[in-house]
């Protein structure tokens, strides 16, 4: 059977941008008037991801319910949003596993849809090194100091002194070691504990940091036994707000 997406979004260009781009992933779209109907399509069992335009009324509350299903009938849940809407943060703390930034892109919605599980479920596919190196965050409370633990192509993680609040397109930067270089960016903290540690899914970097990033890691392909994963141990005491 054909995979499906329930799709609770009235924006003319992020549908066509979204139909297309599932129609490439073999993916049906099957677009909701409402949150009840996204919801019905979900409890069903007749879509596997649910995607909603936060800008909708109801639409923090079809992600949080569909959220609340056992990890077997989840969906997985992205939202949308434009990089400049105040609660993206929020769109986290509901459940979403990820949030697609207005304008949309195929790009993103191609990676966001990767696994097509989801976040708990899901691993990276690209493999993760030990890097210990000072980043710094721009979080809405203000700067903040923190300890790098491993890097990806598409993400890190990092361990504070305090908890990292979950949050959406934050800057960030930090020095890759044995290199002059400085690695600026944009991420959305995907999971935090309680003790500081955080995961960060990179949102935006620009071409020429994504390239010397890439070419960071291809060094270090031969030590391949360091790789780790972006998500946090099984025993690890975190806050899942993005998986519930």
């Amino acid at each position: 059977m054909r995979q499906s997406a329930a799709v609770l979004c009235h924006d003319k260009s992020s549908l066509q941008t979204l139909r297309s781009t599932l129609d490439d992933l073999g993916i049906g779209l099957l677009s909701c008037s409402s949150q009840k109907k996204a919801l019905e399509l979900v409890l069903a069992g007749r879509s596997s991801i649910l995607i909603v335009d936060f800008d909708l009324p109801g639409a923090e509350e079809a992600i949080r319910m569909a959220s609340l299903l056992p990890p077997a009938q989840k969906p997985l849940l992205l939202a949308v949003a434009s990089r400049v809407w105040p609660g993206t943060g929020q769109a986290f703390q509901s459940g979403a596993n990820r949030i697609l930034y207005r304008p949309l892109e195929a790009d993103q919605i191609r990676d966001a849809l990767g696994g097509k599980r989801p976040r708990k479920a899901q691993r990276r596919k690209s493999a993760r090194y030990e890097m210990k190196t000072l980043v710094y965050l721009d979080l809405e409370a203000g700067p903040v100091q923190a300890i790098t633990l491993d890097i990806g192509e598409h993400g890190l993680a990092l361990q504070a002194s305090e908890a990292i609040p979950m949050s959406s397109d934050v800057a960030f930067h930090c020095v890759l070691p044995g290199t002059d270089v400085t690695l600026h960016g944009h991420a959305d903290v995907i999971w935090a504990s309680e003790h500081g540690r955080a995961g960060l899914f990179f949102s935006r970097l620009a071409p020429a940091a994504r390239k010397q990033l890439q070419h960071w890691l291809h060094k270090r392909k031969s030590h391949k036994d360091h790789a780790r994963d972006l998500l946090p141990q099984e025993d690890e005491r975190v806050s899942f707000a993005v998986s519930g």
